[in-house]
């Protein structure tokens, strides 16, 4: 359907409800994403059953991605490794990733949503918001939920969970209430009686250190959350307090936003088939990041001018810390460089990482970014500029594999970055970008 024609239905369904400003939003979450895709193109083998995904098959250190339905019932969850996940569920079947099955399945998943509304926001390989209050002419909102839901499950083979609610933050704590396979409604006059009993760190929005630290002011539920003093919340927390607030009670302004036809960061985040705890491991690791985001930086003709990692441990606590670059590039040597300094700030060694990412932020244009050259290396930056063309051209027509600085050489974790099939994260959206996009080389 046309855009204008998107115009005139949106008008329409406006009309239909009576022209008030109340929203409908729904958030699709698919469940046990990986293990539900390989199911579906293999029942023979996986359905019904207990599987996982984990990133290294032959190492009984391998960490699980995810786990299905009849795995969680017996104990398997994500993050644990493969020999602690096989100890609880001796039957565990473990598969090797696919991500590139997994992208074509995520498109499908998408291009189902879009029927109904080009109001489609995705947040991961396995979830999107879906603004339909335009939709009226296919039915209530709930009536087009189930119809999404049923065509997920009848053309895919998969299941999924859709939360129907005023706004985004709602329709996602709908969709995590029933799973899988089923569609929750939650409305804001439903908020006091559903959601202020449970702990504030099912708000989401709301993670573990926050709810630390509301914990020692004596908020230990989302009710109590919502009954708190705001100007002490703002005290404490700035903005973010007065957000808290008003989600506790169930309000959240927030638009669905499709996806831009420019990036407005690329990143890459690989989880480790095995802990890490040495600096040069990490080093490796972030190294090939460095590669793989710079590559898809200039492949979209950008540079950056701010660089973030995210470092998560076996407990599945997360961090993440950014720098401002002195200058725009699009190289993945400054790129590395501070990624490194930044971990090294930030993490002690011995400390075991289970996953690592790099992402470029603040990217502007290539063509319009004014790059002040510094006097004592203006003559090598137009040497590297073409020696990274060179590269990318070389890699576009041999493979990844074909030109590697020494230091990503090896077998270690940090190699399967560079391999297409097995690599990806459920965070990376540049394949469900428009058509100018190169979905073939995006990761």
């Amino acid at each position: 359907m046309k855009k204008s024609e998107w115009a005139f239905v949106r008008k329409k369904g406006a009309a239909a409800i009576g022209e008030t400003k109340r929203r409908y939003i729904l958030h699709i979450d698919m469940n046990a994403f990986y293990c539900s895709v390989h199911a579906a193109e293999q029942p023979e083998l996986y359905s019904g059953k207990p599987t996982g995904v984990a990133g290294s098959v032959e190492l009984r250190k391998g960490i699980l991605v995810t786990s299905s339905y009849e795995a969680r019932a017996r104990g398997v969850r994500t993050g644990m490794t493969v020999r602690q996940a096989m100890q609880l569920c001796p039957d565990l079947t473990i598969i090797a990733p696919d991500f590139d099955l997994y992208r074509k399945y995520s498109k499908g998943f998408m291009r189902i949503a879009g029927n109904y509304t080009p109001m489609v926001e995705a947040v991961s390989i396995d979830e999107c918001f879906l603004d339909v209050t335009g939709s009226g002419q296919f039915g209530t909102p709930v009536e087009i939920a189930e119809t999404i839901r049923s065509r997920v499950k009848n053309e895919l083979s998969l299941p999924c969970s859709i939360g129907v609610a005023p706004n985004k933050l709602l329709a996602k704590m709908a969709s995590d209430m029933r799973k899988p396979d089923a569609v929750t409604v939650l409305r804001r006059r439903d908020v006091p009686a559903l959601l202020w009993g449970k702990p504030c760190q099912t708000l989401y929005g709301i993670g573990s250190k926050t709810a630390d630290k509301l914990l020692r002011l004596n908020i230990r539920t989302i009710g109590e959350l919502a009954a708190a003093d705001e100007r002490m919340l703002i005290d404490r927390f700035g903005v973010y307090g007065a957000w808290m607030k008003r989600a506790a009670h169930g309000i959240d302004d927030s638009p669905v936003e499709p996806l831009a036809e420019a990036a407005k960061s690329i990143g890459h985040t690989t989880t480790l088939p095995a802990d890490l705890t040495q600096k040069e491991q990490f080093r490796r690791v972030l190294l090939n990041l460095a590669d793989q985001t710079t590559r898809r930086l200039r492949r979209h003709g950008m540079m950056c001018s701010t660089i973030q990692i995210t470092i998560r441990d076996p407990s599945m606590k997360t961090i993440t810390r950014a720098a401002g670059l002195a200058a725009p590039t699009d190289i993945s040597e400054d790129v590395y460089k501070e990624a490194c300094r930044l971990m090294d700030a930030n993490w002690r060694e011995g400390d075991p990482v289970r996953l690592l990412g790099i992402t470029l932020q603040n990217l502007s244009p290539k063509q319009e970014t004014a790059v002040q050259l510094d006097l004592f290396t203006f003559e090598e930056t137009p040497k590297r500029d073409k020696l990274a063309t060179v590269m990318d051209r070389l890699r576009d027509k041999f493979g990844e594999g074909a030109v590697l600085t020494a230091g990503m050489l090896g077998d270690d974790p940090s190699s399967l970055i560079r391999n297409k099939k097995l690599r990806g994260t459920s965070l990376e959206k540049d394949f469900l970008r428009g058509p100018q996009t190169d979905d073939e080389n995006d990761y």
